[in-house]
């Protein structure tokens, strides 16, 4: 049985339209008119156990209408939802034992309580006796490195602090599914590559299934096997991390601090976004030319500074999105 399944899934709201002037408003108050957008556009798609899977695209594609349906908190136009073999839109209670989610923008924890005061409340939620709710505690404690900071009120809590405390309060009912919407957003780079350790290991030591959306391409390239990207509501690309690396992840963004101003000219594999004065922007693609190319070029005697980055997401899927149509 595969863990989500989900065939020829839609999803249309009715938006009312609003009309200019007095007398426009006047009407949208007593013969409104409503215009019908297709959030999700019947879109198929399957997750094993024990996958993890990156959902994504751009804002408005339909990632979290998806996610909301998957879940339970929408109920679907058309098509069918499976989710550990459970309908959500009918048993979202039965379901509910079932999954976990974090909602990177959203607090879920009490944020006057201490992380061990959440984790009892939530152990309490799901119907757990207070031994196997104590014992999954110290499970949760040692997985998340959380010693230090366990009797710590959240609100004192950094933000990667609190990021790991909302992942194990998700976790307290060991649930079959894990929802990540946006783990890693705000964070700097070493919380962030934390964050992306656990998840591996909980992956791996726990079996557990992992629902990704982010807008971090460090996110998708370290956790994910399978990507799916969503545009306009429909399914764009369903295909394996190893391939999108292959044809979409050749690029990179280079930002280079000079002692100098210097004219580099557009060669094979280099495109210069900005020049000014002694900062230079350029995307190269290192299927075309190596960065150590690039930095000869430009002379290491003239570098006092240098960052390397990936291509916005954006980007990539939009480049995809055309290639498609």
């Amino acid at each position: 049985m595969n863990a989500i399944e989900v065939k020829k899934l839609n999803k249309t709201f009715k938006v009312k339209l609003k009309e200019k002037g007095f007398k426009g408003s006047l009407k949208s108050i007593f013969k409104p008119k409503y215009k019908e957008i297709k959030a999700v556009n019947n879109i198929s798609f399957n997750v094993e156990k024990g996958e993890v899977l990156a959902f994504i695209g751009p804002n408005g594609a339909g990632k979290s209408t998806t996610i909301k349906m998957l879940t339970g908190i929408l109920y679907p136009n058309k098509g069918e939802v499976k989710v550990m073999g459970i309908d959500p839109s009918k048993e979202r209670k039965k379901l509910a034992y079932k999954i976990g989610t974090v909602f990177g923008q959203k607090e879920q924890l009490w944020t006057h309580l201490t992380p061990y005061d959440n984790f009892k409340f939530f152990g309490a939620i799901y119907d757990l006796d207070d031994y196997t709710t104590e014992k999954r505690i110290k499970e949760l404690i040692e997985i998340f490195e959380l010693e230090e900071i366990i009797n710590t009120p959240v609100r004192n809590l950094s933000l990667g602090q609190r990021i790991r405390c909302e992942i194990a309060a998700s976790l307290i009912h060991k649930p079959d599914i894990l929802f990540l919407d946006e783990p890693t957003i705000g964070l700097d780079p070493v919380v962030k590559e934390k964050i992306r350790i656990l998840i591996k290991r909980l992956n791996k030591e726990q079996k557990t299934t992992i629902f990704l959306t982010s807008h971090d391409i460090g996110d998708i390239e370290k956790l994910c096997k399978r990507i799916i990207i969503v545009n306009n509501g429909k399914i764009v690309m369903d295909d394996s991390m190893e391939n999108l690396k292959y044809h979409y992840l050749n690029k990179k963004i280079v930002e280079v601090k000079l002692n100098a101003t210097i004219n580099l000219k557009e060669e094979e594999g280099i495109e210069v976004i900005k020049a000014k004065e002694h900062n230079l922007k350029i995307s190269v693609d290192t299927s075309k030319r190596k960065i150590s190319e690039v930095i000869d070029l430009i002379g290491t005697d003239k570098i006092i500074d240098m960052n390397i980055s990936n291509e916005p997401l954006e980007n990539i899927i939009t480049e995809i999105y055309k290639e498609k149509k």
